[in-house]
């Protein structure tokens, strides 16, 4: 799975990022698993690259929630 760039991510609606967080939070599920059961893996730092698309994800989301609560509060005074 390929890197997520930060610019495709903030491109995306806050659906679209919502369904592919889903998306990598089942495949990393599923690479954890087959990691456990002992069956080899191709390539290891595929969870690692999932990791970090997840957390890119979730900055962004966090980005723009913290926006939005700045501009509601300078709204309010």
């Amino acid at each position: 799975m390929p890197l997520l760039k930060m610019d495709e991510i903030r491109n995306m609606t806050l659906v679209e990022r919502e369904r592919k967080l889903d998306e990598l939070r089942a495949e990393l599920a599923k690479q954890r698993a087959a990691m456990m059961s002992g069956a080899g893996m191709e390539n290891p730092g595929v969870i690692r690259g999932i990791r970090k698309n997840i957390a890119r994800i979730l900055t962004v989301n966090n980005e723009e929630a913290r926006r939005a609560e700045e501009e509601s509060l300078e709204e309010g005074e």
